[in-house]
């Protein structure tokens, strides 16, 4: 569901309104395109903006908790229901995106308070502006997301439990009010707040969403407020965890930080790598893609963040999907001799047109739905990310042709910013592929496993990646591997690795790329790939 850092003109922005369309958008809207990313006032620039989107998915995550009042409030635990399991992955997906939003805002934070010089308090009011309101946005929201949860006896339980195919580890809550909930937080508070007020007697004028979260934080110290914060205090000291917030110690924020500026528009996978890739593909594969360092991979749990179908060019469908086993089929539909080919640009001549037009990188040989709709782009485009895998369906090529004569269909569609599966009108990546192997009529397709995200029914990239775990041991496996070509950030490169690291690689944390090992070496054919 990834939307990739892109320099062609943008038409996909951010419209979706509702907690659900806020809280996914950020996984498909790249944090920044390429350019000069040691400007200061570029960095400036874009770091405000990755504020407001923050606060923005943090309203949203808020907004889904209140919301749904059937598992996350006083009202369901006083009826005495326990949630039940779909409700309560609804409740660690939010969650864990309430994670993902803290800690950029901490990243920010960390950035740029010490660029303030505190002996001459009317320097560096840009820096001083955007550390102080990523501190208290985070802070904020922290103190909000912490006194809704306390309205269900339950739910600081439910958020504490391991969740491994999301990346919680047992004791995230209790760590995170630890964090949040003590005499260091508060005095930090109210150090800014002597400065700040010393700034605002010099002219410094506060943006308005400093203030309003600094009333709120305020009004939090006073009444309930305050009696909710020092009971939550006791309560983590005597629980005596005195840990890391999460496995994100001291110093990983500037980690990241520096790591993105130094690998800004290039990516792990290299050009050398991707050209090796095409002989290997036929037409009717599924790429898994992940990039690291981008606010495409907030929102939405999971390692694999991007999904697009590899259509070939017309050269390796016209040689692929030839043979008698098509030639009914296709003349069925209207292909001129059995030609798969004529029945594409027969049906589909605005489509077919599009998928032929030349691109700076290359021929297009992928169809993905990204920002700016469901786009015909080139394979060294879409593959340049940072860890890429290749399934290929256990499907015959007649099979393959309708998932792909499907695929053509949906070309030009808008991207779906309402992540709903229910309509044809927009969609989503992963959506792409999930349409074009539909199971229906007298078609096998695929049938892959939806599980519902803040109350929509979905299938993420991700779920792509658990199902071919989940069933590569079976007597009727869905996909072969083609390669797993596995990231590693220290070394700054990509290796092709294994199966089985393939297999657990769904279960990877966000933060996989700071405790990782390098890759596992591919052994040659251990992938097991079919040429159907």
């Amino acid at each position: 569901m990834e939307r990739k850092p892109d320099d062609r003109p943008r038409r996909g922005h951010w419209r979706g309104r509702a907690a659900f369309a806020l809280l996914l958008l950020l996984t498909c809207v790249a944090a920044a395109g390429k350019g000069d990313v040691h400007s200061p006032q570029r960095r400036l620039a874009e770091d405000r903006a990755v504020l407001d989107r923050a606060r923005a998915g943090l309203a949203a995550s808020l907004d889904f908790f209140r919301s749904h009042p059937e598992g996350f409030n006083s009202e369901a635990a006083g009826r005495g229901r326990f949630p039940a399991r779909a409700a309560r992955m609804s409740a660690w997906v939010a969650w864990s995106s309430v994670l993902d939003y803290l800690r950029l805002l901490e990243q920010l934070r960390d950035r740029w308070m010490p660029r303030f010089d505190a002996r001459d308090l009317t320097r560096d009011s840009d820096a001083f502006a955007l550390g102080y309101g990523a501190f208290l946005a985070g802070y904020r929201y922290a103190l909000e997301f912490i006194g809704e949860v306390e309205r269900n006896p339950w739910m600081d339980g439910i958020l504490d439990q391991d969740v491994p195919e999301i990346g919680l580890p047992a004791g995230t809550y209790t760590r995170f009010k630890m964090h949040y909930l003590n005499s260091l937080r508060a005095t930090e508070f109210a150090a800014l707040e002597v400065v700040a007020g010393i700034r605002k007697r010099k002219g410094w004028s506060p943006p308005g969403t400093v203030l309003s979260d600094r009333d709120f934080i305020w009004r939090m110290g006073k009444g309930r407020g305050l009696v909710l914060t020092a009971q939550n205090a006791v309560d983590v000291l005597r629980g005596g965890l005195h840990s890391a917030w999460l496995p994100v110690q001291t110093g990983v924020s500037r980690f990241m930080g520096d790591t993105r500026v130094r690998r800004e528009g290039t990516a792990l996978i290299s050009a050398a790598q991707v050209r090796s890739l095409i002989p290997r593909l036929l037409p009717g594969d599924i790429l898994l893609e992940r990039r690291e360092w981008y606010l495409s991979n907030l929102g939405l749990p999971g390692f694999w963040t991007h999904a697009a179908l590899y259509v070939g060019t017309p050269e390796e469908r016209r040689a692929f999907f030839s043979g008698p086993e098509l030639q009914s089929w296709l003349e069925r539909r209207g292909g001129a001799g059995g030609d798969f080919e004529d029945l594409l640009q027969r049906r589909y001549p605005e489509a077919y047109v599009h998928s032929l037009e030349a691109q700076a990188e290359g021929v297009p040989r992928v169809l993905e739905a990204i920002g700016e709709g469901v786009t015909f782009t080139a394979l060294e485009h879409t593959a340049a990310a940072d860890s890429l895998a290749v399934l290929r369906p256990r499907l015959s090529r007649q099979e393959k042709a309708a998932a792909l004569y499907q695929a053509f269909h949906y070309s030009g569609r808008p991207y779906d910013f309402d992540f709903d599966f229910r309509t044809d009108s927009a969609l989503v990546c992963s959506e792409l592929v999930y349409k074009a192997y539909e199971p229906g009529g007298s078609r096998q397709g695929l049938p892959l496993e939806t599980e519902t995200i803040l109350g929509r029914p979905v299938v993420t990239p991700n779920g792509l990646a658990r199902l071919y775990d989940r069933n590569a041991d079976t007597a009727a496996p869905l996909f072969d591997l083609v390669l797993f070509l596995d990231g590693y950030e220290r070394g700054e490169r990509a290796e092709e690795s294994t199966p089985a690291a393939f297999r657990a690689s769904w279960r990877r944390p966000k933060w996989h790329v700071l405790v990782q090992e390098p890759p596992e070496p591919a052994l040659p054919g251990s992938a097991g790939e079919s040429r159907l």
